[in-house]
């Protein structure tokens, strides 16, 4: 460990103690190694005592700087973990840091871009249009058409913060995981899934392609337009993309002000959702209010913006087919249907008590079943439905979380944008279309279209390997070890090459110790050379 990490660990000890964050873990089960260094830290002063352990645990966060900030707020999306008051505090998390020097920036962008700014930007502006824990963003206009751009730069030296700071995580998470309490709350696999989420932030080559397949794949839509990414400019520390003027879909006075039809607005977030989703199987995954924008034309056919597509989601074929199974079993009310589909994907323990389990999501369904569907809070259904089935042996896909986290996000801004917004009405159509057109019958016929030319080619050889397969059954039913010598002697020829392996390692161990025991080297010299014999007749032998 460096003398920075060395210093790292002591400053987030010192945080543990200080913010009092043992008392998120019942004494009884705490890890004893933290109990030890927390009684160790005794003469530091506590702060916060006023405060919830939920809302200390925010602060000590923020303490402890960018990395952890973005760890805090990854943790509030894991509602299926953390009880909803730890999730609120956590969600409250701003990301929000100082913009490093200006100077910095443009060497950093000239750098990796291979030519001063002024050759390929004119009114370059130093001072940053936003700032955050991993980039910054700087406005320009391209010198050769004179579009406006906005430039985002990757903070020097981050990339060894947030390497040392996961290193950090991953012993913690291990720690944590060595209680029976900590366990449940699967905390390496949540910093492996915070690994693959924060890295992938450090190159903006994945993120200017993500957008570039976001803008494709909505191409002339009235619902979501994706800026233009100028890929010439790409490079894993700087990337260069058009400038917005859209309205943050948070400011709502503006938004009414300017005429935006509220109600078509919100319906059309669900719409892209669910299309990105089960049509595009490529999803914005931090679709939060700071990342969307609407255009301020044709506010009577509102469109969004998106912007930051440096986490997306994608599911499996199967996956997608149980969500969408999922999702309708929701809208028909159906929750024994909804129950068989947890058990037979695999997605609860194979041993799990199906009855135990139909009675616990009955008590998450319950209070539901006098509401209208317009009342219900789909996305929280969803948390309250998996956290369920963690207590049944399932642990969530990353790809699930992601999918539920932003499924929440536009839920929550649908109704902040129209209160009245039926989330269920409008998007069980489309799932029931998709549904359709993915397990009926011209689905099932496209299928075997697809697939013909493969068992035409096939064809001429399967009755040659159902008698193959035919006659070694047979043989196998009557005379197994005519079938299975073959392999029976393999294992004896490997036993064979073990023995002369194992006897030549100790002839030559014996040659070397009697090298310093005796006066003449020749018994040392006569069992090394045994001992290499033993090995090549090992190595002949394991020749078939």
């Amino acid at each position: 460990m460096t003398l920075a990490s060395l210093r790292r660990s002591w400053q987030i000890a010192k945080t543990l103690h200080r913010y009092r964050l043992l008392d998120l873990i019942p004494a009884e089960r705490r890890p004893g190694l933290l109990n030890w260094v927390d009684r160790l830290l005794f003469w530091l002063p506590r702060v916060h005592q006023d405060q919830s352990p939920a809302v200390r645990l925010k602060l000590a966060l923020q303490s402890l700087g960018p990395v952890y900030i973005k760890f805090g707020q990854m943790l509030s999306t894991r509602r299926d973990l953390l009880p909803d008051e730890l999730a609120d505090a956590l969600a409250l998390l701003q990301d929000q840091v100082p913009p490093f020097d200006s100077d910095q920036a443009q060497a950093r962008i000239e750098a990796a871009l291979g030519a001063p700014i002024h050759e390929l930007f004119d009114d370059f502006d130093p001072k940053p249009l936003a700032s955050a824990s991993v980039a910054q963003v700087h406005t320009a206009r391209l010198k050769a058409s004179g579009e406006e751009v906005v430039i985002k730069v990757v903070r020097p030296g981050i990339d060894r913060v947030i390497h040392a700071d996961l290193t950090l995580m991953a012993q913690v998470a291990r720690l944590v995981a060595s209680s029976k309490a900590g366990r449940r709350l699967h905390p390496v696999e949540v910093v492996e899934d915070y690994r693959q989420t924060i890295l992938a932030e450090l190159d903006l080559t994945r993120e200017a392609d993500n957008a570039q397949r976001l803008r494709a794949n909505f191409e002339g839509s009235e619902a979501l337009y994706i800026p233009k990414v100028h890929a010439q400019f790409s490079r894993p520390e700087v990337m260069v993309m058009e400038r917005i003027y859209g309205i943050p879909v948070t400011d709502l006075a503006a938004l009414k002000a300017q005429g935006t039809n509220m109600k078509l607005l919100a319906e059309r977030g669900v719409e892209v959702f669910f299309t990105q989703v089960f049509r595009d199987n490529f999803f914005h995954a931090d679709m939060h209010p700071g990342n969307i924008f609407v255009s301020r034309e044709h506010p009577e056919n509102p469109q969004y913006i998106g912007i930051d597509c440096g986490i997306v989601g994608q599911l499996s074929e199967q996956d997608k087919r149980d969500m969408a199974e999922i999702f309708l079993a929701f809208f028909n009310q159906d929750y024994r249907h909804l129950a068989q589909i947890f058990l037979t994907t695999g997605w609860v323990d194979a041993e799990a008590d199906p009855i135990a389990f139909e009675h616990a999501l009955k008590q998450v369904f319950s209070p539901l079943e006098n509401k209208p569907l317009s009342e219900i809070s789909f996305g929280q259904l969803l948390v309250d439905l998996f956290r369920t089935a963690h207590e049944f042996g399932m642990v969530v896909k990353p790809q699930l979380v992601l999918l539920e986290k932003t499924l929440l996000y536009i839920e929550g801004l649908g109704r902040q944008l129209y209160p009245q917004l039926d989330l269920w009405d409008t998007a069980k159509p489309f799932l029931e279309q998709w549904m359709q057109e993915q397990m009926g019958p011209a689905a099932q016929w496209a299928r075997v279209r697809e697939a013909a030319p493969f068992w035409l080619e096939k064809l001429p050889e399967l009755p040659d390997l159902l008698h193959d397969n035919l006659t070694l059954g047979r043989t196998l039913l009557t005379n197994p070890r005519q079938v299975l010598e073959p392999y029976i002697q393999e294992r004896r020829r490997q036993h064979r090459s073990h023995i002369f392996l194992i006897v030549g390692g100790c002839l030559v161990i014996s040659s070397t110790i009697l090298v310093g025991k005796t006066v003449t080297i020749w018994p040392s010299i006569l069992l090394g050379s045994l001992g290499l014999l033993a090995w090549i007749t090992s190595w002949q032998i394991r020749k078939p």
